[in-house]
């Protein structure tokens, strides 16, 4: 087995006592599977940023900043980089472009709601890689990591087949999905890892109530953390990863630990067990799949929306 990638030990430890951070850093070894496939790498994970009125500018520069601090071989963001308009997409491209090493993106819900291609423009000129249902193979100190990126599964853009086709099985592969429960069907084609956002962890984690709303309520089979099995072997599927997110796209109430903003740094090619984690696999809620109704309603929205923009931009041609 490999060592642990140097100052693991030492990460976010000081004798002098700091102000309370908003943003908590949590920490997660990758697969077993990884792990003769591969040397450690270091992974930040971020996801539902919302940049935009609802949740400050100083808390979205405190999360780059502390994912920067870790020294990252890679940053990967899993979504929903606005919040119901396109008036902060330059705030986004500055913000993404502080990343100093090479990030990788998927789109969210609200990305679509917002309008797709703009997300993706203001992504990509902030030197962000945006996977549309596709994979990539990254280099990272000289060592190839296979990337898949799902587009949004919420408003019907994600399409499996097409994400992971031609994938290399020889190589470690690390999924990205906004939704997490297109992580069961990303574990049969090759994909062990994912990692996801979209719940916000249900932004009220007090007596469980993340569970309740974002499980029995919404239906998620995932609702914050670490789920399924990173074990090899017969019998075992796969795991997924749910972020809890930096931003809100209403209220940004926050209540409880599980619930508080999150960077979350993955020790890919280390062996599970090999440090103390932020807590242990769980397993999954019970769920329940949107109906095809609410599934067509989705993407009749994403539609609309982009239709009102169309008609707002005509009779306002000035406006931005």
């Amino acid at each position: 087995m490999f060592g642990l990638p140097a100052g693991i030990l030492l990460s976010g430890r000081s004798g002098n006592r700091a102000p309370r951070s908003r943003i908590h850093l949590r920490r997660f070894a990758g697969p077993e599977s990884y792990v003769e496939q591969m040397a450690p790498l270091r992974v930040a994970h971020l996801t539902d940023q919302h940049v935009g009125k609802v949740t400050p500018y100083a808390v979205q520069l405190e999360a780059v900043a502390k994912a920067n601090a870790e020294q990252p071989d890679l940053v990967v963001l899993t979504g929903d980089f606005v919040c119901h308009s396109q008036l902060y997409l330059d705030q986004l491209t500055e913000l993404v472009s502080l990343f100093k090493v090479p990030a990788i993106a998927v789109l969210g819900n609200h990305d679509h709601w917002s309008g797709a291609p703009e997300v993706r423009l203001a992504l990509r000129k902030g030197g962000v890689e945006v996977l549309n249902n596709q994979n990539t193979v990254i280099t990272l100190r000289g060592q190839k990591l296979q990337v898949v990126g799902l587009d949004d599964a919420y408003t019907g853009h994600a399409d499996k087949d097409q994400a992971t086709r031609g994938l290399n099985r020889a190589l470690p592969t690390l999924g990205l999905s906004h939704i997490a429960e297109e992580a069961d069907a990303l574990w049969t084609r090759g994909v062990p890892f994912v990692l996801s956002g979209h719940t916000h962890a249900g932004q009220i984690t007090v007596a469980k109530l993340h569970e309740l709303a974002a499980g029995r309520l919404f239906g998620h089979r995932y609702v914050h953390g670490l789920y399924g099995s990173r074990a090899r072997g017969p019998g075992v599927s796969g795991a997924v990863y749910v972020g809890a997110g930096i931003g809100a796209a209403i209220m940004p109430l926050r209540v409880g630990e599980r619930a508080r903003r999150e960077v979350t740094i993955f020790e890919l090619g280390v062996s599970p067990g090999s440090f103390d984690e932020h807590h242990k696999e769980q397993e999954a809620l019970q769920g329940r799949r949107p109906s095809p109704a609410l599934q067509a309603k989705r993407a009749r929205q994403v539609v609309e929306k982009r239709e009102r923009r169309e008609r707002d931009q005509a009779a306002n041609p000035r406006k931005p």
